[in-house]
Order: C-alpha cells, then structure tokens, then sequence
C-alpha cells in the first residue's frame, strides 16, 4: 500500500516537467516503487509462514477429541464405520448414509432398557431360540397370504410360491430370512415392530373373526411382537425390509435403542414378504455356520407347514473340457501307460482320447430343510405302518421299529393331537441314574417345537415312552417356553397316561414279554407313585408264579386260578426264585395246592405293598403274621386250639427263658410242613427280604434301624420230631443246658431260613460246635492240643539225626544189594516182618482211637 501510494506521489509531481531528465527520473523512481511492492509481498508472505509455523508449535487442546479410534465409541468416526459395516444389498455405504439422513426416527412405546433386561434375563433360556422365533413369524406371514387367497387368488400375484429362505453371510456375520408372505406396510412396521407385546397376528384373526374356515385361522402360530425382539439376543442390529401389496417397500431398521423407517430407494427387490437382516455380535459369529442353522432348523422347525430352504455348499464332480496343456500332458501319461500297447491303431487311440475332464467344485444352492411332513395332523386310518416306523425312526433317531404306537386326537377342555411310541429298549442308563429325570415326548404348538423339558407332561415312570404332543389351544406367555396355565397340562398329562397304558396293554403277549423284561420295573415304580392308575397299571404287572417254573403270570391269571374259598393273593418275597420257593413259609401253601407268586426283583415287594388289592382280593404277604388259607373247618379249628394247649409249656418256656429278649412270642405254626419253626414279621413290620434290601441302602437312618430291631415272632411245627422231643425235654426238666443249647440253634437256624440276618454269628457257631461234639461223644471241655514250639538246638539235634539216618539208610541198601541172593532165598521171613509191621500199625491205631 506504500508503495502505491509513493508511485502515484511521484507520478502527480512528474506530470507537469517536461524535460528529458526530469522524464528520466520519472522512470526510475517508477521501478523503484515496483520493486517496493514485491519486497513487501515477500515479506509477507514469509511472515505468514512463520506465524503458521509459530502456531503449529504451540499445544492446544483438540476440539473433538473424540473423532480418534481410540476415544468413545459413540463418537461420530464409530458411526461411520458402523455404517460402512451394515451393507444392505444393491446400496453402496453412501447410499446406506443418505438412507439414514431421509429415514423417520421413532422411539419404542416402552422403555428400551427394561426390554432388553426382560429379554435376556428372562424370557430366554437360551439364545438359539430366536431362529425358531423368526421361523414361527414367517409361517404366519405365509399363513395369512395363504388365508386371503382363498378368496382372491390375485393377493398372491407373481410370487405364487410360499416359502422360507435362510441365507448365511459367513464372512460379513449376517444371517438373512426371507420370507414371501403377507408383508407389512409402513404403518404396520411402526406399529407391529415399535410395541414390545404387540401381536400382528391376533390382530389379524380379530379382523378375519366373520370368516368361516376357523381351522386355517388357528393355524397361526402368533406372537409375532414379541418373539421379533428374541432377534437381539444374537445380533447388535436388526434391519427389516418388507414388501405388502398395498405398499411400497420399506426398510426398518433398530439396534435396540430406537428404529428408524424409511422407504427403499431400490424400489420392489421382494416383489411380497419380509426379510430380517440380524448383524450378529461377536459371541454369535457361531449362528452364521451353515451346520449350526440347518441343526436349529432341524431341532425347532422341522415340522412347519411351509418349505424351508438353506443357503448350503456342497462337493460335486463336474466334466470340463480338456485344454491343450492338459492335452499334453494327458498324452504323455497315455504314452508311459500304453507302451506294451505299439500294435494298436492310432485312430483308435486318437478316438480314445478323453475330451473332459472331472474336476471338484463347490456348488452353492438351496436345500430343503423340512422334508419330514408332520403324519400326526392326518387321520390315523390314513397313516400306513410304514409311514409311521419312517417317522419315528427319523424323529427318534433309532434304527429299530418301536414295539407299540398310538395315535389320537383328544378333544374337550383342551384340543391337541399326539403319537405316542414304545422302544424297543431304554436309553443306556436310564435304570442306572434314578435323580436324571429323562423325557421323551416333545411339546409342540402349531407343529413349532417348544420344549421337552415339561416335568408334568408325563410321569417319571413313563419317561420311556416316545413321542410328541401338538395342541392349538396352549395358552403360551411371550417366551413361548412357560405355561401361564399349568391346569391345561395337567389335562394333557391325564390322557396322555391314559393312552399310554392303553397301547401297552394291547402289546400282542409274545411282544410283552421283551416289553417286561425291558420296562417292568418302570410300570412297578408307577404301581408306586401313580396313585390314580393303579389300577391301570396293576393290570401290566408279571411275577413269577408257583404255577409256571418258566413264565410269568399277570395278575388277572392268578385271580382266575385261585381257589373257591381262597380270599387272598399269596406272596413271598426273596433274592431269588430258589431262595423263595425252598422257603418254610411256603411249604404248607404249595402242599394244598395254593399257588403263591414269587417276587425276586428288588422294586417288587414295594410295589405290592403300594396295591391295597386287585379285583377285590388283597395280598398277603405269607411271610408275615396273620395268614389265613381260608379252608379252615371247624373240625381244623378244634385241631389247632387243642396243639396250642399241648405245646403251651414249650412256648410259654422259650418266651419267657432261653428267647425271652429275641422274640416276641412263640406260637404253633398254621403255614409249616416240613421245618421245624421259623421267624414271622409282625403285620406291619419288615419281611427279611426288606430287611435286607433297606440295609443295603447308602443312607440308613435310625427309623430303618428301629424297624429292623423290632421282635419277630417264632412260629413252631408241632408235628416235627424235634419239636416234640424238646417238649418232652422242657416238661421233664425246664432247666436242662442242653434244651436251652437246641432252642438258641433252632432259633437261629429259623432266622437265616426265614431269610433275616443272624446278628451273633460267633455264638450261633460256638452252639453248633458244641452240638457236634455231643453227637460224636467228645468232652465238651477238652481243649485243643497246643502246638509244640521247637527251639534251634532241637531243630540242629533233628538235623543230625535225619543226617545219621540218611547215612545208615545208605548202608543199609548197599548191604541189601550185596545179599541179594540171601534174600531170595529166605521169602517165608518177609510174611512175619509184615505182620509185625500190621501189630505195630494197629498198636498205633488203637492209641489215636484212645486219645
């Protein structure tokens, strides 16, 4: 500015001087005043510089510190590659962004934080479920597309396939399903999406409630607000893009904390349906294999009416044609091949030649998930054998044909259909493993599965049976996993016993004995805890019998055998059937003709216990006080009271002296035959057989040991010889040692054949001792010989001599082989040394007999 300023100065005062040499210094100091104007641009231009520089080199703080990848993650840099992350098919990362800009923001109705919390904490137990979610909404999409074109076909347009696609994006972690259904337009993407417990569907059965055709309204499965958001257990981000006819196609999208709606700028991509678009966490990656999606899609949703297609890979051999370098080296291998083939003809090798090539490829292409077709909503007189031993090998994954199977449909308080199978064998453990509680019927709810963890859908004792339950009419909550009304399932769990029992039943007889011999401990435990079939189940029990030494005999059988007086069901109770039927408490029963059922498993006597009686008859435990055989006549009844006065001085004696604190009591026996006495539990105590069982529990306590120390009481045979001889005893004199020995050894005897446990083995062994030496005639005091211990100087004295002997044995055979011609001619003096030796031999006989 000086400059300019000097130069017009000088210009203003040259003007008007005419000579050349003022004309002269008006030029210079015009290029002096030039030279001034580019000094002070360079100057400024420096100082400019070092300012740039000054301010660089003064710290400051950053404006957004936030903008680095090493600040918040919310900050704007994150957004941006959040962006570029989610790609949308057919829109590039400026597009998505554009997208975003125009898209209309909506918050959720309800408070986001507590949705989530209620999600993850609550409603799921696990997180593969929420495929089986999206698979349940897109079946009642297509539901209600198929509904409406019942009465106009042109509601399907030119999508006329229904169908469910799943498509995994194993390297950007994205998981697409697709569906052709009915769509949502925009208000209902608001609307359905934005309301947690929000259900498109039962909106749509309202509105379709003047309909006729009830049965395709109810196969809507529903739920559809709710089990949508199980999506974000597994994805960070949820894009929705849905196509109704009535609409243009919209893109919702959320990541839980607020959705956004906005039009999409590829136009009809769908041509009619939704696809849900889950960018998966990172502890998700595993939901994208194509082996995961196709054992979720098997485990949950294999039964839907509607295909499911996955997006799989797969090995094929594919012929391509041989280029030239292939060609060489083709000829070359022919060439080493075929060098002892010279004679044959060229054209024929140059026909020879192959043209192709099999090479491996990896083709990529849709696979029907869902080929198994749910046999249980047809009629079962549509259904063939065939068809049902298909489906359960293919839904048990067994490879024998199940030995029993039904198939109904219950109707009433509840509405549901079922096939119900019985294995040929249980599971490997499943006796082994009493607390593993093992169900084998599966829940079903519009042929989606739920759960097969419901406790009360059959009993424990019936966890054998295999099977499924499908109803209609379940009212679930919104996790689709817990029953608000466990009063339905109880309904369901009464018939499904019901029938259950009922296909047993109906077993052909030769099959029932493979089932017996697999399950009847199964069908004892329920005799145990299902009180409300116990007569059902009675009715499938089997024991060994009297009557039959190979077979089994039902209960049913007994009643029709039993004898026209004969007011009881015997039984006896043992560890085996040898054990049982040698017992003293039958002996009696079998020699009148009495048939008595022999109960050798473990389980049985509980569960006999456990039935009060069968057809009116009640049990009886012969084993036990208060038997009674029913053929009793007075003329027996006079019998008996007039035995029970003989022998009254012989039990009121071993009661009151050499029993007193063992028994309760000694009576004359009613059930004995053959053995002398044995050792009867009281009506309601322990039979020996249960006392040995409860001592082999792990866990005793002190009521099992109070019942097991309880007095039993001693029945006597007033016929044995034994029996009469102590009472001869007994009335001679009442204090005679050896009386009161036999009484102990009778009545131990009588506690190890009644099948008790001997608790003083020691003195029961002492007593047969001391009988055994009465019998053989030996001093009951006479002891027993001591040992003689020998010192070493004895043990050396011993040794020489057996030295000495050894010498003189030697000797002596060299003299025998000298005067061997002597010896043969004495003979007669070997019978003499014979005899002496026989003398000697008897001499030493006769002392041991002394001794």
């Amino acid at each position: 500015v000086v400059c300019a300023f000097v130069l017009v100065r000088v210009s203003s005062r040259t003007a008007v001087l005419s000579s050349p040499c003022q004309a002269t210094m008006k030029r210079w100091f015009i290029l002096a005043a030039i030279g001034l104007m580019f000094l002070a641009g360079s100057c400024r231009a420096q100082g400019k510089d070092d300012t740039e520089e000054e301010a660089q080199a003064i710290p400051t703080v950053e404006d957004d510190l936030g903008k680095s990848k090493d600040g918040s993650r919310t900050d704007d840099e994150v957004i941006e590659r959040e962006e570029e992350a989610i790609k949308i098919d057919g829109l590039n990362t400026a597009q998505v962004k554009e997208l975003r800009e125009k898209a209309e923001k909506h918050q959720f109705e309800a408070e986001v934080n507590r949705m989530m919390k209620l999600i993850i904490n609550s409603l799921y137990r696990n997180k593969e479920i929420f495929l089986r979610e999206l698979i349940s909404n897109a079946s009642d999409a297509l539901d209600k597309i198929r509904f409406l074109s019942l009465t106009d076909k042109n509601v399907l347009g030119e999508t006329e396939q229904l169908t469910i696609k799943i498509k995994a994006d194993k390297e950007n972690h994205v998981i697409h399903i697709t569906d052709t259904g009915i769509g949502m337009t925009k208000q209902e993407l608001v609307k359905n999406l934005g309301t947690i417990a929000k259900s498109g569907t039962s909106e749509f059965i309202n509105k379709m409630s003047d309909s006729q055709d009830t049965a395709a309204q109810s196969d809507l499965i529903g739920q559809f607000g709710v089990g949508f958001y199980s999506s974000f257990l597994v994805a960070d981000t949820v894009v929705v893009t849905s196509k109704h006819n009535e609409d243009d196609q919209y893109i919702w999208e959320s990541s839980a904390g607020e959705f956004t709606v906005s039009k999409d700028p590829r136009g009809n991509t769908l041509g009619r349906g939704t696809q849900v678009s889950l960018y998966l966490k990172e502890e998700a990656y595993d939901f994208a294999e194509p082996d995961t999606l196709k054992n979720l899609i098997k485990k949950y949703s294999q039964f839907i009416n509607f295909n499911i297609y996955l997006w799989t890979s797969k090995t094929e051999e594919v012929e391509e044609p041989i280029e030239e370098d292939d060609e060489d080296e083709t000829d070359k291998k022919d060439e080493e091949k075929k060098e002892d083939d010279e004679a044959a003809v060229e054209e024929d090798k140059s026909d020879d030649k192959p043209k192709t090539k099999k090479v491996e490829k990896t083709v990529w292409d849709w696979e029907l998930m869902n080929s198994d077709k749910p046999i249980w909503t047809r009629k079962p007189k549509d259904v063939a054998d065939e068809e049902y031993e298909a489906f359960y090998k293919s839904f048990t994954k067994e490879s024998d044909n199940p030995l029993a199977k039904v198939h109904f449909v219950a109707e009433g308080e509840v509405t549901f259909r079922s096939i119900l199978f019985v294995p040929k064998a249980p599971p490997t453990g499943y006796y082994q493993d009493a607390s593993k509680r093992v169900n084998g019927v599966k829940l079903y709810v519009r042929r989606v599965f739920i759960t097969d963890e419901f406790d009360d859908l059959m009993p424990r004792y019936l966890g054998f049976v295999k099977g499924l339950v499908d109803s209609d009419d379940l009212p679930l909550n919104v996790s689709r996993e817990t029953l608000q009304q466990h009063k339905l399932l109880k309904v369901i769990r009464k018939k499904l016993v019901r029938k259950a029992l009922e296909m047993i039943k109906k077993i052909d007889p030769d099959q029932y004995k493979e089932f017996w011999k697999e399950f009847g401990t199964s069908i004892k435990m329920g005799i145990i805890e299902d009180h409300s079939n116990r007569t059902r189940l009675a009715k499938l029990l089997r024991f060994q019998s009297s009557n039959d030494s190979e077979g089994l005999t039902g209960l049913m059988e007994y009643v029709e055998r039993m004898k026209e007086k004969q007011e009881h069901i015997y039984y006896i109770a043992g560890a085996n059937r040898e054990e049982v039927a040698t017992s003293p408490f039958v002996e009696r029963l079998l020699k009148k003709g009495f048939e008595v059922l022999y109960l050798t498993d473990t389980v049985d006597e509980y569960a006999i216990q456990s039935l009060p009686e069968f057809e009116g008859k009640k049990f009886q435990n012969v084993a036990k006080d208060g038997l009674s055989l029913g053929d009793e006549t007075e003329k027996a009844k006079k019998t008996q009271t007039a035995l029970e006065g003989h022998f009254k001085p012989l039990t009121d004696w071993l009661q009151d002296k050499p029993l007193k604190d063992k028994i309760e009591k000694a009576v004359v026996s009613k059930r004995l035959a053959d053995s002398p006495c044995a050792l009867v539990a009281s009506q309601y105590g322990w039979s020996g057989n249960m006392e040995r069982i409860m001592s082999a529990q792990a866990y005793g306590n002190r009521q099992d040991m109070y019942m097991m120390n309880q007095k039993k009481i001693l029945e006597i045979n007033p016929r044995h010889p034994l029996i009469k001889k102590l009472l001869t005893t007994v009335e001679e004199d009442a204090e005679d040692s050896k009386a009161k020995d036999l009484a102990e050894v009778l009545y131990e005897t009588a506690v190890l054949r009644s099948g008790f446990a001997l608790k003083d083995t020691a003195g029961f062994a002492g007593r047969v001792e001391r009988m055994l030496r009465l019998s053989l005639n030996v001093n009951l005091e006479e002891q027993v010989e001591e040992e003689v211990e020998e010192s070493e100087d004895d043990e050396e004295a011993v040794s020489d001599d057996d030295a000495d002997s050894d010498s003189a044995d030697s000797a002596t055979a060299t003299d025998s082989t000298e005067s061997g011609d002597s010896d043969e001619s004495t003979p007669d003096e070997e019978p003499s040394q014979t005899e002496e030796a026989k003398d000697t031999a008897d001499t030493s006989s006769g002392d041991k007999d002394e001794l």
